[in-house]
């Protein structure tokens, strides 16, 4: 169509205009272009210098040093900062230094672990650069998509990326897939013709916007919006404003942090109060209570904690994601909502033909996925052979003929099959191909004469081939609009006329496949008939012969029903958030198993006349949110987090990437995903793959429940090093432990196993698990009663040596030498209680953690150099021991061992007896 142009204005208008409301003619008036020729050059470079380039911003990455910095942002790491600063302000230089040096490796190994993941995440970047063909003064141009400005006309064709947020002109069968945009499925037929101005951003068929790509037809368009003014544009700003909360653990050990100051200064008071009871000086009784605050400080756990995330990300990194911050795989453990999109991430994104319906009531099932000829045909479970049957055999035939697409076997570059063109058509073709009928050798010997291109108002297409005993034309399209055209239907015995009981079966058939979500297209044959482009498909009304129907959909991914039936093990919710059509999100949830027994579906209208109250209410029943824009899918996502839940958020669409960031933790695809999803999201699919989402929250449950681990082996430690000082305290001993010797405890002879510990394999019972409340404090009921287990019965080992050696007459130094060896061996049989609830410390299970035996056995050597090797032993206030006391001391410091032994063998009973 011909669209009126005006004179190019010097200052064109703003860019965000209701373009879709206004004619062509109107918008090229409005920004100032010309509809055939363009504008000229030197227009162009002006509008290029006020507007600037037509990119996004690329987002700063973090320098090292804010990386660093940011690392050393926990409680735990003030608290070691501030016990580093007091010593050395009381003159201990070594206590401080290894404090510090603490401080800083925890620091090194998560900035080293974040940078990396940063540096993955830049390889997978496409560097190919986006270029695009324009008209500027008259003349077709091809230039780099960063250069388009207001104003440009673009040309597009079938295979082209829509560099800018365009109007149409004019078209010809265009269709454009807009995915990545607004979920839909399948491509959409665009006209130019203005609509209202408040139809959604899904439904504007006479736009075309930056980041879809074209599928079939060619268009002229004219470009209206670059940069950020696009809608790409207003999403990234979205996902850049949108606040990400802190995850589960941190807030953890934030409160963790502050009940450790709180009892810190409870402990200093306490001590401070006894000493001076007892008349001690200030002094003395000033450096025993920096020693019991050092006990209390867990100086291992900033770095096992961070060691036990890059483990994971390690771990993680093997299963196919790449994770972006550590501390998202531990959310991931703590998921108690997906809420996921469903086309390419639930779903392949590859139409596949699912069903066929023949006249006579014959329902043929097919078989396969993807656009491999791999699959069969089946119908009332037997296998049917489309070269026995030649009802279905010219169904596929005329399905591969009346075809613009094609289908591109596998070569060196390409492992898999491939599709060009139309996915609809593309899945014809792979039906034909499954059925023995590929297009070149059925194009060999019909060849095509004539065509009618598909027209979005009759919703059909048609082609005409030379056959033999004359011109055969094949046509498809919307069943209602192929039905006015046939008189007759083919059988498996031959042509009938098309009655009102054929048409009846049609229609029934119709509709049962339409509800189970299947997109239908209807094919026809029409015999001895010429095309006539001047008529159209009127030519061939009254004269067709209905072959069947065929039924399409985006599959979901065979993995996908598997994950969803895992989640729903592990009690989390799944939920679909999708820009596709209502009914076909909620069929395939319910095939997934993501839709239960009498849940919802809601589109993006209804989900707007909702209040907050009203979605707070309905979320329990709502399995699919259809048809929603990106501000309603972060409004979905911060609805869940109101009620207490963390959420993670799978996606690959650009407008996924706000509730990508608000969520607890975003998950974007690495291979379909746009790059403003994966700077949105915190892990990153490299697979594409759905199930590895599921194996990520195992692997988080697994971290977690180790770093449970590591904080009952470390806190049971310090309170029973609190307990000794405490009661020999009171009991008017001396310290029966030196600082530096509590140091050497927290810092070696638990470094070299909490490292370890969380290394432990999966015990096969995390996704059997319920998810970790979100307020769940680090130090549970649970964990409390095993630490009020251990580090009593530590204490009493270590402070009972001391007692019944200093009353024997031992020289201190020997005794606290002694006293120091029993505490350090109580670690290694307590190390060993920790690694399960109920599995005992004795079995084989021990051998599945090579890094911990070897740990233990570390800490043995390390243990008696600093006994028996002198220079250690100045620094750490120890004298050689006898050698025949080792096997005591190791029988002194057991009882930890057999008393947690003790509580699991009841504890397995009671669950045994409650069984039976």
């Amino acid at each position: 169509m011909q669209v009126p142009s005006r004179p190019e204005p010097r200052t064109p208008p703003p860019a965000r205009e209701i373009w879709h409301a206004l004619a062509p003619g109107e918008a090229v008036a409005r920004v100032g272009s010309h509809a055939a020729r363009g504008l000229s050059e030197r227009e162009a470079e002006r509008r290029l210098a006020e507007y600037g380039a037509n990119a996004l911003p690329e987002a700063r990455g973090r320098s090292l040093a804010a990386v660093f910095v940011a690392q050393l942002r926990s409680p735990l790491i003030y608290l070691l900062i501030i016990a580093a600063a007091i010593a050395f302000a009381l003159g201990e230089t070594h206590d401080a230094l290894v404090i510090l040096v603490v401080v800083t490796l925890n620091a090194v190994i998560g900035a080293f672990q974040e940078g990396r993941a940063e540096r993955s995440l830049a390889a997978l970047r496409r560097l190919s650069t986006l270029r695009v063909r324009v008209v500027r003064d008259g003349a077709e141009r091809l230039l780099e998509a960063r250069e388009l400005v207001p104003g440009d006309v673009l040309l597009l064709a079938a295979g082209d990326a829509v560099g800018a947020d365009a109007r149409l002109l004019d078209a010809a069968a265009f269709e454009v897939a807009e995915a990545a945009l607004t979920g839909e499925s399948l491509p959409v037929a665009k006209d130019p013709a203005p609509l209202a101005p408040d139809t959604l951003l899904a439904d504007r068929r006479n736009m075309v916007y930056s980041g879809t790509h074209v599928t079939a037809g060619r268009a002229r368009a004219l470009v209206v919006a670059t940069a950020l003014d696009t809608e790409i544009g207003a999403i990234a700003r979205m996902a850049e404003r949108a606040q990400e909360p802190p995850t589960p653990l941190e807030r953890r050990i934030a409160q963790l942090g502050r009940q450790l100051v709180v009892a810190a200064l409870a402990m200093v008071a306490l001590v401070n109060a006894i000493g001076l009871a007892r008349g001690l000086p200030f002094a003395e009784i000033f450096m025993i209570a920096i020693s019991q605050m050092v006990s209390m400080v867990p100086e291992g756990l900033p770095v096992a904690m961070t060691v036990a995330l890059a483990v994971g990300v390690q771990r993680m990194a093997r299963r196919g994601a790449l994770v972006r911050r550590l501390a998202a795989v531990e959310v991931l453990g703590s998921t108690t909502v997906i809420c996921s999109d469903k086309t390419g991430t639930l779903t392949r994104n590859e139409m596949t033909a699912t069903a066929v319906f023949l006249p006579g009531g014959r329902t043929i099932e097919v078989t396969g996925a993807g656009h491999g000829p791999e699959g069969g045909f089946a119908e009332n479970g037997c296998a049917v052979d489309p070269a026995r049957d030649a009802a279905l055999a010219a169904l596929l035939e005329a399905a591969a003929l009346c075809n613009d697409a094609q289908l591109l076997s596998p070569g060196p570059d390409e492992p898999a099959w491939r599709a060009l063109g139309d996915p609809t058509e593309a899945a014809l073709l792979t039906l034909a191909h499954k059925g023995g009928l590929p297009q070149a050798a059925l194009a060999a010997r019909l060849p095509r004469c004539a065509e009618l291109p598909f027209d979005s108002a009759a919703k059909m297409m048609a082609t005409q081939h030379a056959g033999t005993d004359g011109p055969v034309v094949f046509v498809k399209g919307a069943p209602e609009m192929i039905e006015e055209l046939c008189t007759r239907v083919r059988r498996r015995d031959g042509d009938a006329p098309l009655g009102d009981a054929e048409r009846a079966e049609l229609r029934a058939a119709a509709d049962a496949m339409a509800s189970r979500a299947l997109r239908l297209l209807a094919i026809a044959r029409v015999d001895g008939v010429e095309i006539d482009p001047r008529t159209g498909f009127a030519c061939l009304r009254g004269r067709a012969t209905l072959l069947g129907l065929v039924g399409q959909m985006d599959p979901p991914r065979a993995e996908a029903a598997q994950a969803a039936r895992a989640c729903a093990e592990a009690g989390i919710r799944a939920v679909m958030v999708t820009g596709d059509h209502k009914a076909t999100g909620l069929a395939v949830a319910r095939m997934i198993g993501i839709a239960r027994e009498g849940d919802l579906a809601v589109d993006g209208r209804e989900l707007e006349a909702l209040s907050d109250a009203e979605l707070a209410a309905g979320l329990e029943r709502i399995s699919v949110f259809a048809r929603v824009h990106p501000a309603q899918k972060l409004r979905i996502v911060g609805a869940y987090q109101a009620r207490g839940d963390v959420v993670a958020m799978t996606g690959d669409g650009v407008n996924d990437a706000p509730a990508l960031a608000q969520a607890d933790v975003g998950v974007a695809m690495g291979i379909t995903g746009t790059e403003v999803a994966k700077q949105a999201a915190k892990i990153v699919v490299t697979d594409d793959d759905f199930a590895t989402i599921v194996g990520a929250v195992a692997e988080g449950r697994l971290i977690y429940r180790n770093i449970k681990k590591l904080i009952l082996y470390l806190f049971s430690t310090s309170v029973a090093e609190i307990l000794v000082l405490t009661l020999a305290l009171v009991a008017g001993y001396p310290p029966p432990l030196a600082a530096v010797q509590i140091l050497w405890i927290n810092l070696v002879t638990d470094g070299v196993v909490t490292v370890n510990l969380v290394m432990d394999p999966p015990e096969g019972d995390e996704m059997r698990r319920a998810p970790v409340p979100r307020d769940e404090p680090v130090l549970t009921r649970a964990l409390l009663s095993r630490l009020a287990l251990f580090a009593p019965t530590m204490a009493l080992s270590a402070l009972g040596w001391f007692a019944l050696r200093s009353a024997a007459g031992v020289p201190f130094e020997q005794v606290r030498t002694e006293t120091f060896t029993v505490l350090a061996v109580c670690q290694w049989f307590n190390v060993l209680n920790c690694r399960s609830e109920l599995r005992s410390a004795l079995d084989a299970s021990l051998l599945r953690n090579p890094w911990l035996v070897g740990g233990i056995l570390l800490g043995n050597v390390l243990q008696a150099a600093v006994v028996f090797w002198e220079p250690l032993g100045r620094v750490f206030h120890t004298v050689p021991i006898p050698l025949e006391l080792v096997p005591v001391i190791g029988l002194v410091a057991s009882p930890v061992l057999w008393v947690e032994e003790l509580r699991k063998w009841r504890l397995r009973r009671r669950m045994a007896a409650a069984r039976a």
